[in-house]
């Protein structure tokens, strides 16, 4: 009797390319972005997706200024810290944290979306935000993505 002639084929560090991609976040709903980006990262659009490997792209997101929140989340959206002192928790709404560095509020919503271990990690440091439309990432030719029509 045959035997079957597929085979599961396992990603690797040897075996996995690697792409720079663009995105341009400019009126841009933040939670949506961030889902897409996080799915770049961490290589769920490829077909040989592997969980416990860094088989994702390399994502460059520029305009983080543009970047749009619905609703009243720009006035009721917390970010809540602990400086490790008693009575040391501070908190932020969005707006300040944009108004400080717009840079900061794509990254902490990706890095939410990303696994919670080294791997998590090692795939946030793909990611690179700016915050204007220049980037120094010119050299590597990123291919630009519109989010839009990105699953």
């Amino acid at each position: 009797m045959e035997s079957n002639s597929y085979k599961t084929i396992s990603a690797n560090s040897n075996t996995v390319d690697k792409n720079w991609v663009l995105v341009d976040a400019s009126d841009q709903i933040l939670g949506r972005l961030s889902s897409k980006i996080a799915k770049l990262l961490r290589g769920k659009h490829k077909p040989n997706f592997t969980p416990h490997v860094d088989c994702g792209d390399n994502v460059i997101v520029i305009n983080a200024r543009k970047i749009r929140l619905s609703g009243k989340k720009w006035e009721s959206k917390k970010y809540i810290r602990y400086t490790g002192y008693p009575g040391g928790q501070r908190s932020e709404t969005a707006q300040e944290l944009f108004d400080k560095n717009p840079i900061k509020l794509v990254e902490k919503s990706v890095k939410g979306m990303l696994p919670k271990n080294k791997l998590g990690s090692d795939l946030f440091r793909n990611l690179k935000v700016y915050p204007e439309n220049d980037h120094k990432h010119e050299g590597l030719n990123p291919t630009t993505i519109n989010i839009n029509e990105f699953k």
